[in-house]
């Protein structure tokens, strides 16, 4: 998995409490490819393991971020390594999402499933079967299909950019962007990408062009809104469902899974594929809830030769002065993303 993999040896320190009532001590925090190890600084000695899929952040969007392995877990850990704090959110969605949950998902298809035998009549259009499997997909499932979609990206664009100092601040622009919660995960491709795009399961992609221009960070921030509007709008699973034809879109309906081949040449499709754009009524209302003004926006979609026509008309911010959303510091290291 492309997120798991970039962050597989990253280490930091931190301040580890066994009991809630117990006194902390410094520990070396070492990610894992599905755990979280805590070992003493001085001897090395192992402290105990953590499941990411279990770690629990108890201060969202305040720092320095406070963990523990479970919800009811006594443990605690204090972190205040920017680095860590975003690898834990992108690595924990990623372990999340890609853990199969039968339950959920057997019982979500057995409906599905049920509704198809009783409307097999109308379920004869091709479009109507897509569109339904898309709806009935658990989240989970979705963002394990998101992410073998990335994976085929890749192979064209190269992997994300992933530059030390440069990760942090693109997560500290995501969570300006969109809070705490339910944060999409944005990734810079190095290459081949010659526009904003999305994928199932919250994942953004935006071009290195995006990240290494401008003065500020108003147009990256600008086309990572629009591409969150454009998903709500249209549902990106439609056109992986599309790609992966009828009898796999069958099959994950009464499965539950798309086969390993199901995706082969998505990449191509995708890098070629040139979306209808986001509702603009739609995208004007996200731009003014999130205080992001449209017009930087606007113009990096000239600059990038897609239609970007009566948007900077329609700017609830136009003639004013945008407050800063990163810092001078932080721009100029996300600037760096892709080159270490």
């Amino acid at each position: 998995m492309t997120a798991l993999t970039k962050y597989s040896r990253l280490e930091s320190t931190g301040l580890w409490r066994e009991t809630a009532d117990g006194q902390r001590r410094e520990v070396i925090v070492r990610m894992g490819e599905a755990t979280l190890m805590l070992a003493d600084p001085r001897s090395d000695q192992v402290l105990g393991h953590w499941s990411l899929p279990a770690v629990t952040r108890l201060n969202p969007g305040q720092r320095p971020a406070l963990f523990s392995p479970g919800e009811d877990a006594p443990e605690e850990l204090e972190i205040a390594d920017d680095a860590m704090i975003s690898a834990l959110k992108t690595v924990q969605a990623a372990v999340r999402h890609a853990t199969p949950r039968p339950g959920r998902l057997r019982g979500v298809l057995t409906l599905g499933l049920t509704a198809a035998i009783l409307g097999v009549a109308v379920w004869v259009l091709p479009g109507v079967l897509v569109r339904h499997t898309a709806s009935v997909v658990p989240a989970a499932k979705r963002a394990e299909i998101g992410q073998r979609a990335l994976d085929d990206i890749t192979r064209l664009t190269g992997q994300p950019c992933s530059g030390d100092m440069g990760l942090p601040a693109l997560f500290r622009l995501s969570e300006r962007i969109f809070g705490p919660e339910d944060t999409p995960i944005l990734y810079v491709l190095p290459e081949g990408l010659q526009r904003p795009a999305h994928l199932p399961g919250g994942v953004i992609l935006l071009p290195r062009l995006l990240a290494e221009a401008g003065e500020d960070a108003q147009a990256l921030a600008g086309a990572a809104l629009a591409e969150d509007v454009a998903a709500k709008a249209r549902d990106p699973m439609l056109d992986i469902l599309d790609h992966a034809g009828l009898v796999n879109t069958f099959r994950l309906l009464t499965t539950g899974d798309l086969p390993p081949d199901a995706l082969a040449g998505y990449g191509e499709a995708f890098l070629r594929d040139t979306p209808a754009a986001p509702p603009q009524g739609a995208l004007v209302a996200a731009f003014e809830t999130a205080q992001i003004p449209l017009t930087p926006y606007a113009r990096a979609l000239e600059g990038l030769g897609l239609p970007a026509a009566g948007l900077e008309a329609a700017d609830p911010f136009k003639g004013l002065i945008p407050s800063p959303l990163l810092s001078d510091s932080d721009w100029v290291a996300l600037q760096s993303v892709c080159s270490g």
